[in-house]
């Protein structure tokens, strides 16, 4: 074999050696950044546990509801049996001591009652719904009362809200706006009590929510002059002590989204 003949024989053999090796550098070039071989993104832990809500009596029809489309959508939580009355009793029993996650107020001023208790920071309180007024009668109405001006008539029998409670400041603040003394005959610590009564005809009448009178047929109800310009505001927010954060978090977050929404509004709620 020719020197000239060697030479061309190694050269071709060379060639096929660096051929071969920037093929295998391509294909590992490949493997690396194909979708194989990226590591495993880390996966969301999903929920657990119970939570406990404390929530306006005004809201419980629609946050019964709510709290099992919640849990249908995070079936590692619990929500236990709801905590339900005036939000200024709430906020008292959350005071002391009694373990709550979520607070959900008929009123902003509650709220802030909560906050300056250091229940929870007035940044996680956020807005969900809002309520008006109406005035509740016995379904025959038996005091012919057609207007907020009968409410301060001697013969009738009136029950409300105490001032303390939302829907007691609302109707105080509907009353005076609209020049009307009344005086009732019994405060309660609810919106559910004043409703109570009037459903028993234990009361001609009394103010209350309309969300309260929505689909009952033992009360009848008309809405007074002056109530669109007397709207409750409701927040709600994750408490500081919760002992289930994440939870909290993810349902204050829920009751401000498309199907907590939906629910609420078939109540009778505003948008917030």
């Amino acid at each position: 074999m020719s020197i000239r003949t060697a030479s061309r024989r190694i050269a071709s053999a060379a060639s096929l050696v660096a051929a071969a090796l920037a093929l295998t550098a391509c294909a590992a070039s490949a493997a690396d950044t194909s979708p194989s071989s990226a590591p495993p993104a880390p996966e969301t832990p999903s929920l657990s546990g119970e939570l406990n809500i404390y929530a306006a009596a005004s809201l419980k029809a629609a946050f019964d509801e709510v709290a099992i489309a919640f849990e249908e959508e995070n079936p590692g939580v619990t929500v236990t049996p709801i905590v339900y009355d005036g939000s200024s009793t709430l906020v008292t029993q959350l005071a002391e001591g009694a373990p709550g996650d979520v607070f959900a107020s008929a009123d902003e001023a509650n709220m802030t009652t909560a906050v300056d208790a250091g229940l929870l920071a007035s940044s996680d309180a956020t807005l969900f719904a809002t309520n008006t007024l109406v005035i509740a009668m016995p379904a025959d109405n038996p005091a012919d009362i057609a207007a907020l001006a009968d409410l301060a008539r001697p013969d009738v029998s009136l029950v409300l809200c105490a001032p303390e409670v939302p829907c007691g400041a609302a109707s105080q603040k509907l009353l005076t706006a609209e020049g009307v003394t009344a005086t009732p005959v019994s405060l309660e610590q609810n919106v559910t009590a004043v409703l109570t009564k009037v459903a028993a005809g234990e009361a001609d009448a009394g103010l209350v929510y309309r969300t309260d009178v929505q689909g009952r047929d033992d009360v009848t109800s008309i809405v007074p002059d002056g109530a669109q310009d007397v709207v409750n505001r409701y927040p709600v927010g994750a408490l500081t002590a919760s002992a289930n954060p994440d939870a909290a978090a993810a349902f204050v977050a829920f009751v401000t989204g498309p199907r907590a929404q939906r629910i609420l509004a078939g109540y009778g709620f505003g948008a917030p």
